[in-house]
């Protein structure tokens, strides 16, 4: 047994180890900030023309969350793919989430035959509106997860971080996108029979076309593709995809999203992003079964818009983007909640670095029901190699 001298000297390591550990992080995050850092990423190539590539991605930041705060690294991944041929490709990256273990966050096998049809098989997101499409990394917002999402990004009970395993038909014609997709979905509960989840993104392009790898979207493109204009329909629906293991209910949702985005002639760029969420959920976390334990969703509506306006810039690596997001989320079976987060993106390198100073208040949060009303305030940075 510890002496009380003990004890309070291995808290005091404990808490030193810690402090260096976080200063350690701070001065790499500073440094790989002010690195070219698309130099950095590796991509090998073989004589009979097969690749490979290997990249990584981390987010850091300091909250403060009604007076406490804490520095973290809430998302460190690491990317890698490859192809055989022009066909045949691979994509497998890892994550580790808040200091958990390292888990797999991607593994797919991709088949893509032509601009119109793809086949990617394994463990992948699944098609569904934009900003779980973007995810953090290619957000426009830092704190952009305040309204009810799909099952794969409510836990892991059917999936995690927006992924699932199944297989996913995917393609481009003209400026029409989509990407249809069957899934396990919910593992266990309500789902005793096995049956799939179904999910779709369909998207048209009125103006100029969105450019991502296979089916993702972004929310902002900093100007880089001229001038945006795109709405999309997304939907997912599951049989006994709610409820507990003796009470079986469906579960069926659908959301319309869309993103313009402006160049002006002085260099500027005005960039909007919009979403209405309607879920129909037979049990969800205000109605639940009367016997064990629940996989439950949200049911009602929510809707959401960001504006943001990216300043131009001559001088400095980065450009400023204030942004405005308003999130309101109308439960059919509580009480509703909202979400106003005002930030400022630092923007250096597009998607792979960026600074944010973000303020968001409200009781809104990704279970779309109720929860604290609560003041956070973030100081983050992002950083792709």
């Amino acid at each position: 047994m510890e002496t009380p001298t003990e004890s309070t000297r291995l808290k005091h390591q404990s808490r030193s180890k810690k402090l260096l550990g976080r200063a350690s992080c701070v001065a790499a995050i500073l440094a790989l900030s002010s690195v070219s850092l698309p130099a950095l990423a590796k991509q090998y190539e073989s004589a009979g023309g097969q690749t490979f590539s290997i990249g990584a991605g981390f987010r850091s930041q300091f909250q403060t969350v009604e007076g406490d705060s804490d520095f973290t690294l809430p998302d460190i991944r690491v990317y890698t793919s490859g192809q055989l041929n022009d066909t045949v490709k691979f994509t497998f990256n890892l994550q580790q989430r808040d200091g958990d273990t390292v888990d797999v966050l991607d593994a797919i096998a991709q088949f893509e035959f032509t601009p119109e049809f793809n086949i990617w098989v394994g463990h992948m997101l699944t098609p569904a509106d934009r900003i779980e499409m973007s995810g953090p990394y290619y957000a426009l917002s830092w704190n952009q997860y305040r309204q009810p999402l799909y099952a794969s990004d409510q836990g892991g009970q059917a999936g995690l971080i927006g992924r699932d395993e199944g297989v996913t038909f995917w393609g481009t014609a003209g400026k029409f996108q989509y990407a249809v997709g069957t899934f396990a979905g919910v593992d266990g509960f309500s789902n005793e029979d096995d049956n799939p989840l179904y999910a779709a993104r369909f998207a048209y392009n009125f103006l100029n076309m969105e450019s991502n790898p296979g089916y993702y979207t972004s929310s902002t493109y900093y100007g880089g593709l001229g001038n945006i204009f795109t709405l999309a329909l997304s939907m997912q629906s599951q049989e006994d995809g709610v409820g507990s293991v003796s009470e079986a209910g469906d579960f069926s949702g659908w959301t319309i999203d869309m993103l313009s985005e402006t160049v002006l002639g002085g260099g500027g760029v005005v960039t909007v992003e919009g979403e209405y969420k309607s879920f129909d959920a037979d049990y969800t976390l205000a109605s639940m079964p009367a016997a064990d334990d629940c996989f439950c969703l949200f049911d009602g509506e929510s809707v959401f818009a960001t504006a943001a306006y990216l300043f131009p810039n001559d001088v400095g690596p980065g450009k400023f983007q204030p942004y405005l997001r308003l999130v309101e989320n109308s439960p059919s079976d509580a009480s509703s909640s909202s979400s106003t987060e005002l930030g400022l993106n630092y923007v250096v390198n597009g998607h792979n670095t960026r600074l944010n100073l973000s303020f968001a208040s409200g009781d809104a949060n990704a279970s779309g029901y109720a929860g604290d009303d609560i003041d956070v305030l973030s100081l983050g940075m992002q950083v792709q190699l």
